[in-house]
């Protein structure tokens, strides 16, 4: 592992740990979202997530997830982590001149989406504890920088599906 690959997770897990320590302060509030008046922090970005998948993978060293991502509010936010029982090390990675690298957040714009497709944006899986099968689901937690986590479960797709771009909602 090279340093600059060291310091990334270095980073990355010292922000996760930021989150998971700031989440078990945060209040137990059923509050719809959007019910204050302006007051800052609590009219947090809702974020909903649709067509969520997993190819199989074809061994225990890494899997990729992809998914959209849509924010709702007046509220931009970033998408900061996921966490997984399948891994311990999951990364949030982009495609940028055809080259893969990891990020540390990625931007849900007010009112837009977040798309995570094949070619794209998207989640990796690295050091699977198992290998989930087709049929399988995949329990995933998005961390963000202001909205609540959101629990996802990823259906376990052939490794040669493609979600359909759908209007249909």
């Amino acid at each position: 592992m090279n340093t600059r690959t060291t310091r990334t997770l270095a980073v990355a897990l010292s922000l996760t740990a930021a989150l998971a320590i700031s989440g078990c302060s945060s209040s137990d509030s059923s509050a719809p979202s959007g019910s204050s008046d302006g007051a800052g922090e609590s009219a947090k970005p809702k974020m909903t997530v649709s067509g969520a998948f997993m190819p199989e993978p074809v061994n225990d060293k890494m899997a990729g997830a992809f998914m959209v991502i849509k924010n709702d509010s007046k509220t931009a936010d970033k998408l900061t982590s996921v966490t997984s029982p399948l891994s311990d090390d999951l990364q949030i990675h982009e495609t940028k001149d055809q080259k893969m690298q990891q990020v540390q957040a990625m931007d849900v714009p007010a009112n837009g989406e977040l798309k995570l497709e094949r070619g794209g944006s998207h989640v990796m899986f690295m050091g699977l504890k198992n290998t989930p099968k087709v049929g399988d689901k995949v329990t995933v937690e998005l961390r963000f920088e202001k909205a609540d986590p959101v629990k996802v479960e990823l259906d376990v797709k052939e490794r040669t599906y493609n979600a359909q771009n759908s209007n249909a909602h």
